[in-house]
């Protein structure tokens, strides 16, 4: 996803079915697993899964299942590696794929399989990352808050945040990497509830697609989607 599609697919993601809901929190327990394993069970010492943790809340995933998934991690013996893929998309849209593993050879072919048939193809290492930059991003529903804009505003602007941009349903709050934490935390703290909270790839220009690119690059995305060993998925298409 990024920033300017936001909106687009967190409803599309909020219309899933309960098997896709499934799906996802599979995704959200390996990252939970990798932040356990690298940093320990106490997100008060990890930063890393304090920032997993919130984007399992803005994924509307219980508490309970989330305590269970730090706790099972914890004794775990299951090791999965964090890989990151670059390519592009159909009509060279630029496309980056964050995945977690315990087969690099299989998710490799799997992913390369999914480029190839969507008509794009998979490209080296810094081939389009250099197209993107990296953001926290946090977006509220305005439905959910009874405070307004301008309060809203100035609470994230005073905690450290970028930029703050609304549209007829949501609030977007960008920030630095190094913040997002302490601006997700001080928002946290008056009560709001997101629908997304997590460091994303951001891009600094987009592609428009005709109505052929645009659904070939909806099938490729939907492709990557349903590959498990996929967990990120970011572009540069103007949807």
């Amino acid at each position: 996803m990024s920033g300017h599609s936001k909106w687009h697919n967190i409803q599309a993601k909020k219309g899933k079915a309960d098997a896709a809901r499934g799906k996802a929190f599979t995704k959200l327990g390996r990252e939970l697993l990798i932040a356990v394993k690298e940093g320990g069970p106490d997100p008060a010492g990890n930063s890393k899964l304090k920032s997993v943790i919130a984007k399992c809340k803005a994924a509307n995933m219980p508490n309970d299942t989330i305590n269970n998934a730090i706790k099972k991690a914890s004794t775990s013996n299951e090791n999965y590696e964090e890989i990151t893929y670059e390519g592009y998309g159909p009509c060279g849209v630029a496309v980056i794929v964050e995945a977690a593993t315990d087969n690099k050879n299989r998710t490799a072919a799997d992913v390369r399989h999914v480029f190839d048939k969507a008509g794009g193809n998979l490209g080296t290492t810094g081939c389009v990352s250099y197209m993107f930059n990296k953001k926290g991003i946090i977006v509220i529903e305005k439905a959910s808050t009874k405070i307004d804009e301008e309060e809203l505003m100035m609470i994230a602007i005073d905690a450290g945040a970028e930029d703050f941009s609304s549209d007829e349903e949501i609030y977007e709050i960008t920030t630095d990497p190094s913040d997002f934490t302490s601006v997700r935390e001080k928002l946290e703290e008056t009560g709001l509830e997101f629908l997304e909270a997590e460091i994303q790839m951001v891009p600094t220009t987009t592609v428009a697609l005709d109505e052929s690119g645009a659904e070939k690059m909806e099938r490729l995305i939907e492709r990557l989607e349903e590959l498990d060993d996929v967990a990120n998925i970011y572009h540069n298409w103007e949807e």
